[in-house]
């Protein structure tokens, strides 16, 4: 709580023991009617000069000026006790929209932690501290233990562990090692590394996502849009309805007093606030719980859209599956498994290709490579070479029938390394793109959320999309599409009818399709410039389980959007109508406005600590 919130606590505190006790002095007492005016003055001195002042400037149906007006003709008329209880329960109904905002606001901003204070920078020989924005592209920085990367770049030297889960909601480390990428905004938790800045501050990671969380409350949703629009017209609506019922009636001989009072409660009913404060912090909640998961939602806007999706496309490599050759089989002559990959990673060792390094990464162990000599990298076919004086061939089934050496015929939709040794055949290797294993937990949960079709995109032959979307239960599959089909293919889903349509990419070289369809996810987009500004939604991690989460999310928050509008509306029309039929009770009117809004603002802050969607 804020010393402002503090503040107004004690004064809400103070007014109420002043009304409570003015009760001790008789009705009629003079000493009662002081006690009652000090309560709503302390109260509600700062209401009134507000509302002077926007009175003066125009701001004629400001909600401050409402209140001002309700309970001064309420004075006037001598329901001094009224007066008090409205002003007392509207600054109290204003703490706690006050307390909302703030949790909201805190839950969002504790990512602006992850912000660095500054980068040790190696400059002239020696350590250099200095602000992030001060590091050109290029230049060397050096990360301690315990300290934040400060800008993207690539390890140059070191190995250690970073702490990414204030970025991706990851609480694992990740092991890092010279060549591999650092993001901005991990924490470095074992050895110091040294790390060349690959762009400034301005284009790093953490600045774009820092960005995207300041910038997130300007996309307002259509439900904020309305209401927006509906108090600009309903409130000076309110003004005329309830001064023609002061004095219509008393013109054919109503009672001035009776009718006066009418009014005043009218006034109160009326007030819209509970529209006006539940709405936009609704949506505020659900951005706030969206990104302590991991999940960037750029908008109210987009928050909403995301809550009408009933389909969702797919890319497949990097999205579905890891995006990469990882060796799934091993199959050797001998049994022996672990010598069949040996002899492939020597004879790969001093190949760049993804195939080698994907087979030297499985073996994952120390070899001496003075083993292997006489290296033949044969374009399209694999490597020939000598391993311990023998021949050693691991490639294709072309390289075995170039070479006369008889191997098994493997019919997979997979790539299969064969390998041989002194002219006879060992064993193969089968390497794959392996399917992500929350990928198929994450396409459950979308189908219980309420998703109705989940389609493929793909440019993968046709044989190994239909393999993935059969071992997930991908109802639709597009194969072999080339950048341009894609996003024609994803404008005719988009304009298909019913729903709307979601597109779940790796980001990078899928931009075009996330920015073409109703809610663009990118998927793993830690470092992806092209993803974070492609996309509606961008998930931080790379688990498709986000995604269910996110749409749970979005329908939790309209949800309780739709029931905040529905018992506000409700309850005032209801109140405003039994005014007017002469069941003028100001504190159902006081019930009508301040307790309904505190109710809605209450329901609303069940997005900020509800854990389970």
């Amino acid at each position: 709580m804020s010393k402002r919130q503090k503040k107004n606590l004690t004064r809400i505190v103070l007014a109420a023991i002043i009304f409570a006790v003015s009760f001790l002095f008789g009705k009629i007492a003079a000493a009662q009617v002081s006690l009652i005016l000090s309560a709503y003055l302390v109260v509600g001195y700062d209401v009134l000069l507000s509302a002077v002042r926007k009175a003066f400037s125009g701001q004629l149906f400001d909600e401050e000026v409402l209140m001002t007006l309700a309970t001064v003709g309420a004075i006037i008329m001598q329901e001094f006790p009224e007066a008090a209880m409205v002003m007392l329960l509207y600054q109290t109904g204003e703490l706690f929209q006050g307390i909302a905002v703030g949790k909201s606001r805190r839950s969002i901003k504790e990512l602006m932690k992850i912000k660095p204070d500054y980068a040790t920078v190696l400059r002239n020989g020696g350590e250099v501290k200095v602000s992030p924005e001060e590091v050109d592209k290029g230049e060397l920085i050096l990360v301690l233990p315990g300290e934040k990367v400060a800008l993207d770049g690539i390890i140059e030297e070191g190995v250690t562990s970073f702490d990414s889960s204030s970025l991706t909601g990851e609480s694992m480390p990740v092991t890092a090692i010279s060549g591999d990428k650092a993001i901005s905004g991990m924490i470095n938790l074992d050895s110091p590394v040294k790390i060349r800045v690959s762009g400034i501050y301005a284009e790093s990671t953490i600045a774009k996502i820092l960005h995207m969380v300041e910038t997130s409350s300007a996309h307002k949703s259509q439900a904020e849009k309305f209401i927006t629009k509906f108090s600009r017209k309903y409130t000076p609506c309110v003004f005329a309805a309830a001064f023609l019922t002061a004095f219509l009636p008393p013109l054919f001989g109503a009672p001035l007093s009776v009718w006066v009072r009418r009014a005043l409660v009218f006034l109160v009913v009326s007030c819209p606030c509970a529209l006006v404060i539940s709405v936009p912090l609704s949506f505020f909640g659900g951005i706030g719980a969206a990104s302590r998961k991991g999940i960037l939602i750029k908008g109210a806007s987009h928050l909403e859209m995301l809550s009408k999706v009933d389909k969702i496309a797919f890319d497949k490599t990097g999205t579905l599956t890891r995006g990469g050759f990882f060796v799934t089989k091993i199959e050797a002559k001998n049994k022996n498994t672990q010598e069949l990959l040996e002899t492939a990673a020597l004879a790969e060792s001093f190949s760049g290709h993804p195939i080698a390094l994907s087979i030297v990464k499985a073996y994952g162990k120390d070899f001496d490579k003075k083993r292997v000599q006489n290296v033949l990298n044969i374009s399209g076919k694999g490597i020939k070479a000598l391993l311990d004086g023998k021949d050693v061939l691991a490639g294709n089934r072309l390289l075995m029938a170039d070479n006369e050496i008889e191997f098994d015929d493997i019919d997979e939709n997979a790539t299969v390394i064969h390998v041989a040794l002194g002219g006879e055949y060992k064993g193969y290797i089968i390497l794959s793109d392996e399917i992500k294993p929350d990928s198929l937990p994450a396409l459950t949960e979308l189908k219980k959320a309420g998703i109705k079709r989940t389609i493929m995109l793909t440019g993968d032959n046709k044989a190994v999309a239909e393999s993935v979307a059969n071992k997930l239960g991908i109802d639709e599959i597009h194969s072999q599409l080339l950048p341009q089909d894609k996003v024609e293919l994803a404008l005719k889903l988009k304009n298909g009818g019913g729903g709307k349509l979601a597109f779940a990419g790796d980001g990078i070289n899928d931009a075009p399709v996330l920015s073409c369809v109703d809610v663009g996810i990118a998927m793993g987009a830690l470092g992806s410039d092209a993803a974070i500004e492609a996309a509606d939604v961008v998930i931080m991690n790379d688990s498709l389980l986000a995604v269910s989460e996110a749409i749970k999310i979005s329908g939790k928050t309209m949800r309780i959007v739709r029931q905040n509008i529905f018992i506000s509306l409700a309850v005032k029309f209801g109140v405003m109508i039994l005014s007017a039929c002469g069941y003028d009770n100001m504190y159902a009117a006081i019930f009508a406005d301040v307790g309904v809004m505190i109710l809605a603002v209450l329901n609303a802050m069940r997005m900020l600590s509800n854990k389970k969607w």
